[in-house]
């Protein structure tokens, strides 16, 4: 099967934490032109949770199996976790004492399935796509009809 780079760039967002949050997506097919966002808001979340669900969502996204990836964010929660293997060691534990555990077992689902590696950026760093992504963030979370994070609101 031919592989495809696609570069993904993710924010995530929530005025107060917890509070009404949202996430923003950038997808970029590198070589084509394609481009695609998304967004999303809920009603009640935090922050490192709208970060690591950019990131599912996008992956999720990917409609062939073994993509070159490389997801671009200014989370280090989200970066670190993968790139220092903690999420790894976390999975071997049953993410006991882990926030997130249901986010977590989601990524690793979709992570799988593709190759992928993690670049942090600095936030509010005037980096074009991620200026973008921290606005349809933060313009998703202000939306009248925001969704349930069921996952949250079950912790």
């Amino acid at each position: 099967m031919k592989k495809f780079d696609v570069h993904i760039y993710t924010d995530g967002s929530s005025r107060g934490n917890p509070g009404p949050g949202g996430y923003g997506i950038i997808m970029e097919w590198v070589g084509k032109p394609y481009r695609k966002e998304f967004s999303q808001g809920f009603k009640n979340t935090t922050n490192n949770r709208m970060e690591l669900m950019a990131v599912i969502e996008a992956l999720k996204k990917l409609k062939n199996l073994n993509t070159n990836v490389k997801v671009f964010t200014d989370s280090k929660y989200v970066a670190d976790a993968v790139n220092k293997g903690w999420v790894f060691g976390w999975e071997k534990k049953g993410f006991s004492g882990k926030k997130n555990p249901d986010l977590w077992v989601e990524f690793l689902k979709s992570f799988r399935k593709h190759t992928v590696t993690f670049h942090w950026i600095k936030g509010h760093n005037e980096h074009p796509q991620n200026e973008r992504c921290d606005f349809l963030a933060v313009e998703a979370s202000k939306k009248p009809l925001l969704k349930t994070d069921s996952g949250f609101e079950n912790q």
